[in-house]
């Protein structure tokens, strides 16, 4: 079992930046996919930006640009440096760790943090 432990999340004005962190604990086999997901008022989870132990890192269109995904390997922990903060952004943002093990992936989550972009 993988717990997450986020933080970081807050209230910030547009244009601003915040830095979101999560540490994957309890994982026997190496945790393959670090990423962040968010959810908006009213609206279904979504992928904001996920990074691969190899260094792969992916980012949704709505971000690329602004979002910095980085991952410590040696913690286990993933941030997400955002910058130039729009309203649109304000979300519960979750960690989610994946983890092979054997042939089987396991899917995990923090608890959320929210964000708030707003004069």
């Amino acid at each position: 079992q993988v717990h997450l432990v986020e933080s970081g999340g807050g209230l910030v004005q547009p244009g601003g930046s915040l830095r979101l962190s999560c540490t994957a604990s309890g994982s026997t086999s190496p945790v393959n996919v670090l990423g962040w997901y968010r959810q908006p008022p009213g609206k279904p989870r979504e992928l904001v930006a996920h990074t691969t132990n190899g260094g792969r890192r992916d980012y949704a269109d709505s971000v690329r640009g602004r979002f910095t995904i980085s991952r410590d390997n040696t913690k286990n922990t993933v941030f997400l440096q955002m910058d130039s903060l729009k309203p649109e952004d304000t979300a519960v943002y979750y960690c989610n760790a994946d983890v092979l093990n054997g042939t089987k992936w396991f899917h995990y989550w923090g608890q959320g943090t929210p964000v708030t972009v707003s004069s």
